[in-house]
């Protein structure tokens, strides 16, 4: 294929609100590490004055026996893993429920997640966006849960909400060649 036949095909943009069907589950793509400079910041950046998140002499003295992972930043980051497949084209939060860590997140933990559809429906004052609740678990590398939630949000609808990138075509004439569209979004 020479440069005047490149052929563009989408990668995945995130689900508009038609793309929700209850009962689907997403298993969110990326895993992630917790490092001891993330608890620190997190702790430090929100005020957190609880030294179990952060003084490791301190916490050696718990039945923990080192730090604890700041509760709030496990919930943002299970938060930020389901973006791409829940929220990516959010019209706004809407608010989380029912949050659960049924067991601690320590430095060094990976975490992973998944979320459920548990209801959809039409927003009543904004017809260019619907109203998504999913049921979303955060894992550690031990299969573990550390993490549960239900969040709701107002998703866009299909071609309704702010574009995202420039067309195909206009990325395309960087290069200098013809483009073909291909694949389907």
């Amino acid at each position: 294929m020479s440069e005047r036949d490149t052929r563009v095909v989408p990668g995945w943009d995130g689900r508009y609100f038609e793309d929700f069907t209850v009962g689907d589950v997403y298993r969110h793509p990326l895993g992630r590490t917790v490092l001891p400079t993330d608890n620190s910041w997190f702790t430090l950046l929100t005020q957190n004055t609880a030294p179990l998140h952060f003084d490791a002499n301190y916490a050696a003295q718990t039945s923990w026996q080192r730090p604890l992972v700041d509760s709030t930043f496990t919930l943002a980051l299970v938060t930020g893993q389901s973006v791409s497949d829940v929220s990516q084209h959010v019209f706004a939060n809407l608010g989380w429920d029912e949050v659960r860590m049924p067991a601690p997140v320590f430095e060094g933990d990976t975490i992973y997640s998944a979320s459920e559809v548990i209801t959809t429906r039409a927003s009543r004052s904004h017809p260019d966006a619907g109203i998504v609740t999913v049921r979303t678990k955060g894992l550690n590398q031990h299969g573990v849960t550390v993490i549960s939630f239900l969040r709701t949000v107002m998703v866009y609808r299909r071609g309704l909400g702010p574009v995202t990138r420039p067309a195909v075509e206009e990325l395309a004439g960087s290069t200098g060649g013809a483009v073909q569209a291909g694949g389907a979004s």
